[in-house]
């Protein structure tokens, strides 16, 4: 007879993980925590010892996995304002099930600091009112994000697999970035 192999440890991140597979196949309505807590092979009441808040702490936690994004600062605060938007956009696409979250959740937490850290490089680079720029970079990424997931076919019952890759869509992306740049310029 095998031995049985010890089972693997609940964690933050294990909870957070499995949640975004459940809500990136089956959709975030179908996230309740009897069925994180089947598919971590734990009761469904192991999960609030790493998430006491339960249900509205989880959700808290997808919305700032899919939102803080982090990047070493380029040459230029052009060049770093790109590379925050492609990373933003990038975590945003791999877990469309939680797009709904990032819209809507007021950032917290690692959230929080991910976008005083881009304000501040933006401002360190020479951008004049890096806040507002970080608003205006955040909503463009969101809103192209949305826009593409649901073009895909991703929410679709109907579609057997949705499309996740566009090259039409990466270079609207790119056209709408560069736009957004220049007129960050003046």
């Amino acid at each position: 007879m095998p031995a049985k192999r010890p089972p693997v440890p609940l964690s933050r991140e294990r909870i957070i993980e499995a949640a975004l597979h459940i809500a990136d196949s089956q959709g975030l309505r179908r996230l309740t925590m009897r069925r994180l807590g089947d598919a971590l092979e734990v009761e469904a009441m192991a999960i609030y010892h790493h998430l006491p808040r339960g249900k509205e702490a989880l959700m808290d936690a997808l919305a700032e996995h899919v939102t803080a994004v982090h990047v070493e600062p380029g040459p230029t605060w052009q060049e770093t304002a790109r590379a925050w938007c492609r990373a933003g956009r990038e975590l945003l696409r791999e877990h469309p099930g939680v797009l709904a979250l990032a819209l809507t959740k007021p950032p917290k937490g690692a959230t929080a600091l991910a976008i005083r850290e881009q304000t501040e490089q933006l401002a360190e680079a020479g951008l004049g009112n890096a806040a507002e720029a970080v608003r205006a970079l955040r909503a463009f990424v969101f809103g192209s994000v949305a826009v593409e997931v649901q073009q895909s076919g991703w929410a679709d019952p109907e579609v057997d697999q949705w499309v996740r890759r566009d090259a039409r869509a990466d270079m609207d992306f790119e056209r709408g970035l560069d736009a957004l740049l220049k007129g960050l310029q003046t």
